[in-house]
């Protein structure tokens, strides 16, 4: 069987039409729950690009696979699921956004990166392992067609695509990057992008020219695991076009919480970040009723943009009869707080908004139309791949952490965890905090460290908006719940290096 994963970034988990929400319409991507499995209980492993997405390739946690904080490489020795598929007889393919290499400039010279933007950019590349020195297999991927960036400030191999339609736009882009990084600058403004130009549509146009070679025959008899990774709705939010109007802010209903920004100035770990921002343009910062209803509309925007890219892909799929023969996953590597709490962005803080994410799951003759409230965390979608693709777990990188989640999908009332355990490192300038989530069916709980005898425990049936710390409340619930992370925690822990004697 081959493999569609579908991956967007900074999509919140109510971002969705099939989720509920009353405004934005999804048809395509709803449409993979058709014959297919909605998780409404879908958790990330961290709440951060970099770290989830190398959790995604790898079925381990951050503390095991190393990149435990964005601005670290994935180490080239650790196994990736596309590895064991690449010697299992599959073509592996990436279209977009990877992020397991940084992509700002490093700290020391000596370091190196393929995903560094500015040096796609440059105009002369030197022993930089990017475009022409770019290393294939890239983490067992066999052919890698990159975006670097979010919006319409990216490059990678998205730049020699649009050098070729519209040169002028690349030398903008250019300029940009020699101011800093564009994702600090500004969270969302009007593209001078056509639609026709924008990094979405390169997305959907090479996965459907992958397609389209897989079924001349270009391939073989080889089955695929297609990795098609759109960089947006991430900020900074730009849809071009139509999109750009789609949705009015004034239709948008600000969060039910928004306005709980004044009591967080008082909380034992976030006031120090709302009275100082860090990374004002890119971290969890306050905001205002103005710029989040903008903010959703543009979001709303750029989501039905990649919409519309989903239902051409799986039109596509239909179309060269490949659809009977591929399991089809729609997720995102973390959420966004979108005006909940009076915030934007993302960072480290103990709301649902960049924890919980979509996960649309179609496996052709195993799933049925359904929706499934059984906790799961991302960690468990690489094991469930390898499985669902009866590749041995002798085969298999070693030391997988997650669950096979195969049961639910034949039965969505099927549960697998009682729990998810979600890791956060953050290392931004001065700042290094360590934050650990976990996630029961009733109840989450938040723990900080060097914040001793403090915590946030939220009733996650009673007070879904988040509005009400148990944490002085219930001392045996406390106690309960900080037991439960504890083990979790121990249980996540690196087991590397492996012992090689008796003594």
């Amino acid at each position: 069987m081959n493999v569609l994963f579908i991956i967007t970034d900074q999509q919140r988990a109510d971002h969705m039409g099939c989720a509920g929400n009353p405004i934005l319409k999804t048809p395509n991507i709803d449409s993979i729950g058709n014959d297919g499995v909605m998780f409404t209980n879908a958790f990330v492993a961290n709440p951060m690009c970099m770290p989830n997405r190398a959790t995604l390739l790898t079925g381990l946690y951050p503390n095991m696979h190393g990149l435990r904080s964005n601005g670290i490489n994935l180490p080239l020795n650790v196994p990736t699921i596309t590895q064991t598929l690449q010697k299992r007889g599959y073509h592996t393919i990436n279209v977009g956004k990877m992020h397991l290499q940084f992509h700002f400039p490093p700290f020391r010279r000596k370091s190196k990166a393929a995903e560094i933007t500015q040096y796609w950019l440059a105009d002369e590349i030197g022993d930089n392992p990017i475009r022409e020195n770019f290393p294939i297999p890239y983490y067992g991927f066999d052919e890698v067609e990159i975006v670097l960036g979010h919006g319409d400030h990216c490059a990678g191999h998205y730049t020699d695509w649009l050098e070729e339609r519209a040169p002028h736009h690349v030398k903008s882009i250019k300029e940009l990057f020699k101011k800093g990084y564009p994702v600090f600058q500004s969270i969302m403004h009007k593209t001078e992008l056509s639609e026709e130009l924008f990094p979405t549509t390169y997305v959907t146009e090479r996965t459907i020219a992958f397609l389209e070679r897989y079924a001349r025959g270009d391939y073989g008899t080889k089955p695929f695991f297609m990795h098609c990774s759109y960089p947006d709705p991430h900020h900074p939010v730009c849809p071009p076009g139509r999109y750009y109007e789609m949705y009015k802010p004034e239709d948008i209903a600000l969060p039910p919480s928004f306005n709980d920004i004044k009591n967080l100035y008082e909380h034992k770990f976030l006031g120090q970040f709302l009275k100082k921002p860090v990374f004002r343009g890119a971290l969890v910062r306050e905001s205002t009723e103005e710029e989040v209803r903008n903010f959703i509309a543009l979001t709303y925007g750029a989501i039905s943009m990649i919409d519309h890219g989903v239902g051409e892909i799986l039109a596509y799929l239909e179309k060269l009869g490949l659809a009977d023969n591929t399991m089809v996953i729609f997720t995102s590597d973390h959420g966004d707080l979108m005006g909940d709490h009076g915030l934007v962005l993302k960072g480290p803080t103990p709301f649902n908004g960049i924890l919980h994410v979509p996960l649309l799951w179609k496996v052709p003759g195993l799933t049925k139309t359904a929706i499934s409230d059984s906790l799961v965390s991302s960690i468990d979608i690489p094991k469930t791949i390898l499985n669902l693709l009866s590749i041995k777990e002798k085969l298999q990188p070693p030391d997988m952490q997650g669950y096979d989640i195969t049961p639910i999908l034949k039965d969505p009332n099927k549960k697998v965890r009682n729990c998810c355990l979600i890791e956060e490192d953050e290392e931004v300038g001065p700042h290094q905090v360590r934050l650990r989530h976990l996630i029961t069916e009733r109840y989450k709980i938040t723990l900080y460290e060097d914040l001793r005898d403090y915590g946030d425990i939220f009733d996650r049936k009673n007070d879904p908006d988040e509005l009400h710390n148990l944490w002085y409340e219930d001392k045996e619930l406390r106690y309960n719940l900080v037991n439960e992370l504890f083990h979790e925690n121990l249980k996540a822990q690196s087991r590397y290096p492996h012992r090689e004697s008796l003594t």
